[in-house]
């Protein structure tokens, strides 16, 4: 109760058919010039840098899995005939860490890879937006309005109410997890599109709002509010009910 209690009065004004669907307009905003335009460019250049440290990170730690790989090899006593096909256990706990740490150099280096796809992708993206395209920023505040107000709607029709209340109930361990993503988002929220963000932040709002998106749809799911995906249909083929069963003879 605390937790709805609580989005009830920071979403007070989110209408039951979330007019607009929570798409408040920021007067003013479109005119801060082109840094608060480019900011989901500079966020997505920040999480290159950031996989490029991983990678070297990890290459790093390839490199002391393979000495500690041959520290083994070299500290062991003379092997028997299984230690020589199969090594001795410690170096074979020194060959099992250096596979990990392989994988995940690997890991790292598919990582920056798209990292640097996505940075392309912005970058054009930059470059084709005009003067009256929402900002990243606003394209965010919206989604998360839009959770929200998706939300309120069940609260706020007595049916929905009535149909769904696992929504509104946090002993349902899917509806308690959409209250914590909310917070979560909630808690890294700019206060105004106007401020300074820095791409940090930005990089950790845009992930707790699509955290709350696939936590809003899961309670959804979970609750019977939607549709859940249909499975393949199995067993013998049947032929479709518009072709006939026989076929018209010539008189």
């Amino acid at each position: 109760m605390e937790m709805i209690l609580l989005i009830v009065e920071s979403w007070w004004w989110v209408a039951p058919a979330a007019a607009g669907a929570g798409a408040a307009t920021y007067a003013g905003v479109t005119a801060r010039g082109r840094r608060a335009r480019r900011l989901e460019l500079d966020a997505a250049r920040r999480e290159v840098a950031l996989a490029s440290r991983a990678l070297i990170s990890a290459r790093v730690r390839v490199r002391e899995a393979q000495a500690a790989v041959l520290a083994a090899r070299a500290s062991s006593a003379p092997p028997t005939l299984g230690e020589a096909l199969l090594g001795t256990p410690a170096t074979a706990q020194a060959r099992r860490a250096l596979q990990e740490a392989k994988l995940a150099q690997k890991s790292a280096a598919m990582v920056l890879r798209a990292r640097r796809a996505r940075v392309k992708a912005t970058t054009a993206q930059y470059h084709a937006a005009s003067s009256t395209d929402p900002l990243p920023i606003e394209r965010l505040y919206r989604a998360h309005d839009a959770v929200v107000a998706r939300w309120m709607d069940y609260e706020t029709d007595p049916a929905k109410a009535i149909a769904y209340p696992q929504l509104s109930d946090t002993r349902e361990p899917a509806t308690l997890a959409f209250f914590r993503a909310y917070r979560a988002a909630q808690d890294v929220r700019p206060a105004s599109a106007r401020e300074r963000i820095p791409p940090e932040q930005y990089l950790a709002y845009r992930d707790a709002v699509a955290a709350l998106e696939a936590a809003f749809d899961e309670a959804e799911r979970a609750a019977g509010a939607a549709p859940r995906p249909t499975a393949p249909p199995t067993g013998i083929w049947q032929m479709p009910a518009w072709i006939p069963l026989r076929m018209p003879t010539s008189d």
